[in-house]
């Protein structure tokens, strides 16, 4: 209906009487439609019997999604992402009402949106649905195919970080043994009179002649006190079982998204993984998906 350049470089704006939104159970669904129509439908009787009239509003649709502004002050009331919007239709039985269920980026709760157009219902439903298949192009070309890979890459990392955390309470267990294990050979030693060997030489022993040599009492000296290892917090993990860096395969480069835009990347692949349904059709390019 509109040119590619429309919607990704500007906005098709659309007027339109706002019913309002309703929370919704499912994301997709004619009969949940059909029942928050009904129920905003019924509400917006009783305001207007009230005196109260329907509030009017301008639509700008784009492949950014959908924004419900005031039409004449331009403040923007809603602005409805495409990938959270997941059905859209208008209805067959009054032409001028067309809505669509959106997920809301804060509570995270679905939300029907209800609106009322004289001549413009089935066209704005179409733009949506033209719009959505746009942006879900631009997401794959502009990196989307990488998300997956990229959740993958980061499942790896966290596991060679745990495994770096393993390989450090694993020398540290080692160290406090062979501590304890020079203790309790220390203590078993007996003081004995060095033998000379062939050449009347004292044979040469790694045990420090202090610690062989009795007191004046004739007792043998305790043995010098093994200095405690450091809690593994105050350890520089830094260096590994040989005294090299940590091998890290993923480290940080300039193509990896941080990970708050990694969150946002993954919550767009999942809303357009989900499609958009619109009169039954769904919206999605992924030639693996049965559903296309």
């Amino acid at each position: 209906m509109h040119t590619p350049e429309a919607l990704s470089k500007h906005y098709i704006p659309y007027n339109a009487k706002f019913l309002g939104s309703t929370e919704v159970e499912q994301p997709k669904g004619t009969e949940i439609v059909r029942d928050a129509v009904r129920k905003l439908k019924f509400a917006r009787h009783i305001k207007k019997s009230e005196g109260q009239k329907i509030p009017k509003v301008e639509l700008q649709i784009s492949i950014y999604g959908v924004k419900i502004l005031d039409p004449k002050t331009k403040e923007v009331q809603h602005n409805c992402q495409l990938h959270r919007i997941s059905f859209c239709a208008d209805d067959k039985t009054d032409k001028r009402i067309f809505t669509f269920i959106c997920k809301d980026s804060e509570s995270n709760k679905h939300l029907c949106y209800v609106f009322d157009s004289e001549k413009c219902a089935e066209e704005i439903t179409l733009t949506i649905g033209q719009a959505f298949d746009l942006a879900y192009r631009k997401f794959l070309e502009s990196g989307g195919k990488d998300v997956e890979t990229r959740k993958q890459i980061a499942g790896l990392q966290k596991r060679i970080q745990e495994l770096e955390t393993e390989n450090i309470e694993l020398k540290n267990k080692v160290q406090d043994l062979e501590n304890q294990l020079r203790i309790t050979e220390a203590g078993s030693v007996t003081p004995k009179s060095p033998s000379t060997d062939i050449f009347d030489m004292v044979p040469f022993s790694p045990i420090s002649p202090q610690s062989s040599t009795p007191t004046r009492n004739g007792t043998q000296p305790p043995p010098r006190p093994i200095r405690p290892l450091l809690p593994p917090t105050t350890r520089t993990p830094e260096l590994d079982l040989f005294g090299a860096e940590p091998f890290d395969p993923f480290s940080c480069g300039a193509g990896d998204f941080p990970p708050d835009i990694q969150s946002k990347l993954d919550e767009m692949q999942e809303g357009f993984k989900m499609g958009l349904t619109l009169e039954g059709t769904v919206f999605c390019l992924d030639p693996l998906d049965s559903r296309c």
